[in-house]
């Protein structure tokens, strides 16, 4: 055995290159049966499962000249990725048809359906939107001319409301079983309720439209959603400034004008705000000048754009508004304070009442950042520079905290005490808890032992939080997150004059539009019933009687009316 052995070797150090050859060889051998292996294990339907889910992207919106085609060239290219993983479906106007019917486009949004009669009460109206009916959908003029995505998996009636109604359009609708299609106006006519027949990808209890169908439901919008056209939101009607040059220093007339060239124009000027005077374009920031704190009645600017006539764009005395995508920079430098703060005033609120937010307006109102009594990762990198400072080294304008109790609140010299409805701030809570900063807690969460067994802890926390600060606080400004919601200018500028920087009204117009930061949850309430059980309404109903008493001990106004009853 030796001398077989003994040979072989001095074979290899004659012929040293055959050597390193079959070892080059074996190496490539052991990694292409590696690959072959990996490409076995990732063939089966989990892998192609996962390589689906491309196609459940969002679109962004379309104009009105140029919608269908970038509109199809995204979704031509969504498909082919479809094919590749094996599906065998495609998009129905991919497919050769003998003729298509073609649609004049007009505003159809009040002639109802009224043949809904395989349709429960829950699929009609839910509290969250009504369905109207089936309606014809072309594919090179859409009867619903907002954003639209798809999901071939997973697309639910609810999900569509949901995506549709946190981008503040009016109306959503379903197609083809997994398309989802956004738009304030309907511009198409009725089709028989018979055609909107396929079944939703996610949910087969439910119908979704159909070939070149859609289901179309009338969202009821919470107050705080924004109106939408495509990237722009719809500010509102508002009268002519006296000064319109100083207000709006640039505009231009455009030939054909519709909302898009506006907002284009706009755009590449860097204005944040594109204001339409019927044939005028006018471009700007909001300004004392300028408030947009004035509404008035949307008929006043009903004067059609005569670039698009389903499009409204004011005239001499009433302009219609919109805010572009264009950031004003006015309120976002921040630093920390120059010197050390003598007095530590805190932030103070039950968790899930608003605290982030709050912190977020307060930073681009003064220019200063804020601080916490925790630390927490995820709001440093959002831009939190504050969060990593030590709560007493007095750099930053106000410190978060959550905490309650004598000690505690007496560290402080003064703060600003933030109150929210305890039904909202509890759910805000839990999906913080399980879900992240801007995630959801998931059903099983909702359905399982932990949201009683949170109800039944942290509401008490919910009362005895604002009692303690009203109780031990040296000086306290008490701020409703609701009331904040509802005006946001007014109740900012309090917050400021109670932390000491003086006011800029600039400033103040700046904040409010930029108002959401990073840690907005999106859309309506994810859940589709009330997760409060009768024994936890009443709990909770005391509770908010006994804080309404002691704000009111106070000489405060009490908690909103909206808070109760349940």
């Amino acid at each position: 055995m030796a001398k077989p052995l003994l040979k072989i070797q001095r074979y290899f150090r004659r012929k040293p290159v055959r050597f390193f050859s079959l070892i080059l060889l074996y190496l490539t051998a052991g990694s292409l049966v590696f690959l072959h292996s990996g490409f076995i294990g990732d063939s089966g339907p989990r892998a192609r499962g996962r390589r689906d889910s491309v196609v459940a992207s969002e679109m962004g919106s379309w104009s009105s000249s140029s919608s269908d085609t970038r509109g199809l060239g995204l979704m031509s290219r969504m498909f082919k990725e479809t094919r590749r993983t094996g599906r065998r479906f495609g998009p129905h106007w991919m497919k050769k048809t003998g003729h298509e019917a073609q649609h004049r486009g007009g505003d159809y949004t009040s002639n109802w359906n009224r043949a809904l009669k395989g349709r429960n009460a829950k699929d009609m109206e839910d509290g969250r939107a009504k369905y109207i009916g089936c309606y014809v959908d072309d594919t090179r003029k859409r009867a619903l001319r907002g954003v639209s995505f798809f999901d071939y998996k997973k697309m639910t009636v609810f999900r569509c409301q949901d995506n549709c109604a946190e981008r503040g359009y009016m109306y959503a609708g379903l197609e083809f079983g997994a398309e989802c299609y956004c738009g304030h106006k309907i511009q198409a006519p009725n089709a028989s309720e018979s055609e909107c027949n396929m079944e939703c990808k996610g949910e087969k209890s439910n119908l979704c439209g159909g070939a070149n169908r859609l289901s179309i439901y009338r969202l009821e919008l919470s107050q705080e959603s924004a109106r939408r056209y495509g990237s722009a939101i719809f500010k509102g009607c508002f009268r002519r400034p006296d000064n319109v040059t100083l207000a709006l220093p640039f505009s231009a007339v455009i030939q054909n004008m519709s909302v898009d060239k506006c907002v284009d124009m706009c755009t590449e000027r860097e204005k944040s705000l594109a204001v339409l005077a019927g044939d005028r374009c006018y471009c700007g920031f909001p300004t004392p000048l300028f408030s947009l704190h004035e509404l008035e009645d949307e008929e006043m600017c009903l004067s059609h754009c005569q670039g698009e006539e389903f499009e409204s764009c004011g005239n001499d005395k009433f302009f219609v508004v919109y805010q572009t995508q264009v950031q004003d920079n006015r309120c976002m430098d921040r630093h920390f304070l120059p010197t050390r703060a003598k007095q530590l005033v805190a932030l103070a609120s039950f968790p899930g009442a608003g605290n982030t937010w709050a912190r977020h307006l307060i930073e681009l109102a003064t220019g200063f950042y804020t601080g916490s009594y925790y630390f927490d990762g995820s709001l440093y990198n959002k831009g939190f520079k504050g969060e990593r400072d030590h709560w007493r080294s007095g750099r930053t304008i106000c410190i978060k905290t959550h905490e309650s109790g004598r000690k505690e609140i007496e560290a402080f010299d003064s703060g600003i005490l933030m109150i929210r409805n305890p039904y909202k701030a509890l759910m805000a809570e839990f999906n913080r808890k399980y879900g992240g900063h801007i995630g959801f807690a998931s059903q099983a969460h909702w359905r399982g032992k932990e949201w009683p067994e949170f109800v039944k802890n942290y509401a008490p926390w919910w009362a005895s939080h604002t009692l303690d600060w009203l109780k031990y606080g040296k000086k306290v400004h008490v701020v409703h997150f609701e009331a904040m919601k509802r005006d946001l200018f007014s109740q900012l500028k309090g917050m400021v004059q109670f932390l000491g920087p003086k006011v800029s009204e600039e400033r103040l117009l700046c904040v409010e539009g930029q108002k959401d930061g990073n840690f907005k949850r999106s859309g309506l309430r994810k859940l589709e019933y009330d997760p409060y059980t009768p024994e936890m309404k009443l709990s909770i109903n005391e509770l908010i009687r006994t804080v309404d008493a002691a704000l009111k001990k106070r000489s405060m106004s009490g908690v909103p009316e909206d808070y109760m009853p349940r």
